[in-house]
């Protein structure tokens, strides 16, 4: 069992978005999170289902999940150009780093009512920006009861969220420790109102704070990964432990 952190899945995605061309990357999901739950039962992930990119079923329920990168440069983003080519050498960094396994995630790709899927809905909704913390505060919110701008979507996918029994089941699963506070609470990479406005760069500055924080989470949680894996390498020879 074998993850290499560093490894960039753009490598051997021929051209394409790694989230569907990178081979490495699908093979990753499945070693990583295919493993007990909070509650204990095996969450085991298959990569033989024709036309899904990973699919577990058992009495747990049925699931179609897919990768999604949770980290962003705004590399390509055309109304950002302004700032992003003022930096080059900065975003080229925060994309680099962002391709690597601590920048990815799964959530479920099956659409429901023709409606958009996790991925989609957090990459259109202009109070998300396909920001991960403001993802994840949006995730927070769900999981107490609490309204937000992606709530109506995860919502459809809340057999899905019951996996994990509760917020902090999710954040350990997905090893995101080191975007949640000593409270619980997100660790936002920019100042945060409530999703009373649209997250916007105003200046240089801002995107390297920015970027500062996402390489920071980003290297922190390849680190939580690389631990894991080495744990699990370790065990798979002391039978029991």
């Amino acid at each position: 069992m074998i993850i290499d952190i560093n490894y960039n899945f753009y490598s051997d995605s021929n051209g394409g978005d790694p989230d569907s061309a990178s081979p490495t990357l699908r093979r990753y999901h499945k070693i990583l999170w295919s493993k007990l739950l909070p509650n204990r039962e095996f969450f085991e992930l298959s990569d033989t289902k024709t036309g899904t990119y990973l699919y577990h079923r058992s009495e747990l329920g049925e699931f179609f999940l897919g990768s999604d990168a949770i980290t962003h440069s705004y590399k390509n983003h055309k109304r950002k150009f302004w700032l992003t080519e003022q930096i080059p050498d900065e975003v080229k960094e925060l994309f680099d780093t962002g391709s690597t396994i601590g920048a990815y995630i799964i959530f479920p790709n099956n659409r429901i009512d023709g409606k958009y899927t996790i991925n989609q809905a957090r990459g259109v909704n202009s109070l998300i920006d396909d920001r991960f913390d403001l993802t994840l505060e949006c995730i927070r919110l769900f999981y107490s009861g609490g309204k937000s701008p992606l709530y109506d979507t995860l919502l459809r996918y809340g057999n899905y969220f019951d996996l994990f029994d509760d917020f902090m089941g999710y954040i350990h699963f997905f090893f995101l420790d080191d975007l949640i506070d000593e409270n619980n609470k997100i660790k936002f990479y920019l100042s945060f109102d409530g999703f009373k406005t649209r997250p916007s760069f105003s200046d240089v500055n801002q995107y390297l704070l920015y970027k500062r924080k996402v390489v920071g989470f980003i290297k922190s949680r390849n680190k939580r990964i690389e631990n894991y894996i080495n744990k699990v390498k370790g065990n798979e020879y002391n039978p029991g432990t």
